[in-house]
């Protein structure tokens, strides 16, 4: 008999992929994954962590399963939180659950449960696993969830082959709404809970404020640049070679002070993402503003009016060597080669036609259509048909 070990976190789709599992004649043991307990960050009165392994240990009990917590906040804190500080103060927008899957939930947690005898690993994400023979080898190909409006294959964009080939995902062919409806008819507990929201660490605490009281608060001026200002309407050059325009094309403005006018102040250029549009507190603009830059350094935002501002919009995002991951190993592309794909540049967002063009440095993204808020330390991923090949950050 294969034994599984499934991450329960105290949610209804774990709490149901441990039951189909079952089902399937596997022996199933449960882990809840502690990750977090530092008593200064939660603002919040409620410990949440609490409610979910207590949650998470009903769920096994009605199962019928063997459980056990594991404490992995130093690792979490090394591997995620830490990196996070790193990003943010760069100036760079981390995205912890594309993290807390490749560093926590498929390396430093997947290495406790083989020691643990496991066959495999199973989480109750909405993604589906493939296998395919190719020159005699076993290939595992990742998969979008068949609930569309659930899908959450961009999340585990950078797994490898290595933990494809021990993982479950035992509820990638159900819907959301199926999901409850067996958590109901099996009246576990987490039936009707609500899914969680926000990073996968501070329960209810959302991260701004959890920013705040670690990186120092510190005031600079809000520009707001006009969207008619020349930087967005220069001559495009000629250029000499396709990667000379990519580059081009991917670039980053640069802003200056002069180039618009102060309307504001922030307590941090840190705090502040690409694309966002809450927490600036200016009034008076005919439409609102939106961030379209930010400079950590200088300790400048700089914001444009509407959403349809020229300074939000990018056809073309880079990604470097270091930071590009395949899947598919076996489809990596080589210098000079492009590759038609459908992708996304964060989770909740359609998939759009682009090609990929592989350089000696990197890989570029040419979106068909311009790309709304292109965030650098995001994730990018693509896939060919329903299957996510690979991903890499926004440089």
């Amino acid at each position: 008999m294969k034994r599984v070990i499934i991450g329960l976190s105290g949610g209804v789709d774990s709490s149901v992929a441990a039951y189909l599992l079952q089902q399937q004649g596997y022996e199933v043991i449960g882990l809840f994954m502690k990750n977090w307990h530092d008593d200064s960050v939660t603002i919040s009165n409620e410990c949440p962590w609490l409610d979910d392994s207590n949650d998470a240990m009903l769920v096994a009990e009605k199962l019928g399963i063997p459980f056990q917590t594991v404490d992995l906040s130093e690792q979490y804190k090394e591997r995620i939180v830490d990196y996070m500080f790193n990003e943010y103060e760069k100036g760079r927008t981390p995205n912890p659950d594309v993290l807390c899957n490749r560093e926590i939930k498929f390396d430093v947690f997947m290495k406790i449960a083989l020691e643990l005898g496991a066959d495999y690993v199973a989480t109750g994400h909405y993604c589906r696993k493939g296998t395919i023979e190719k020159d005699g080898n076993e290939i595992y190909q990742l998969l979008a969830g068949v609930d569309d409006n659930k899908d959450q294959s961009y999340f585990l964009c950078q797994l490898s082959q290595e933990q494809l080939a021990k993982s479950l995902f035992p509820i990638g062919e159900l819907t959301k709404p199926e999901v409850r409806e067996i958590a109901m008819e099996l009246d576990l507990v987490t039936a009707e809970k609500k899914d969680s929201q926000g990073l996968c660490f501070i329960g209810k605490v959302k991260l701004p404020d959890f920013l705040q009281q670690q990186l120092k608060p510190k005031e600079g001026i809000i520009v707001e640049i006009p969207s008619n200002q020349g930087v967005f309407n220069q001559e495009t050059p000629q250029f000499d070679s396709e990667e000379e325009k990519l580059k081009y094309l991917s670039r980053k403005i640069d802003y200056k002070v002069d180039l618009g006018k102060v309307v504001g102040k922030h307590q941090g250029a840190h705090y502040f993402t690409k694309g966002q549009r809450k927490g600036l507190a200016v009034g008076g603009t005919v439409e609102p503003l939106f961030v379209i830059d930010t400079d950590v350094k200088e300790n400048v935002i700089y914001t444009g009016q509407g959403k349809n501002h020229p300074g939000l919009y990018k056809k073309v995002l880079f990604i470097t060597n270091e930071e590009l991951h395949w899947v598919r190993p076996d489809l990596a592309l080589e210098a000079n080669e492009t590759m038609q794909v459908m992708a996304r540049i964060r989770y909740r967002q359609s998939l759009e036609e682009a090609i990929l063009h592989k350089v000696e440095s990197g890989l570029y993204i040419e979106f068909k259509n311009f790309q709304s808020a292109i965030t650098e330390g995001q994730f990018a991923a693509w896939y060919l048909d329903d299957e996510l090949v690979g991903s890499g950050v926004i440089s």
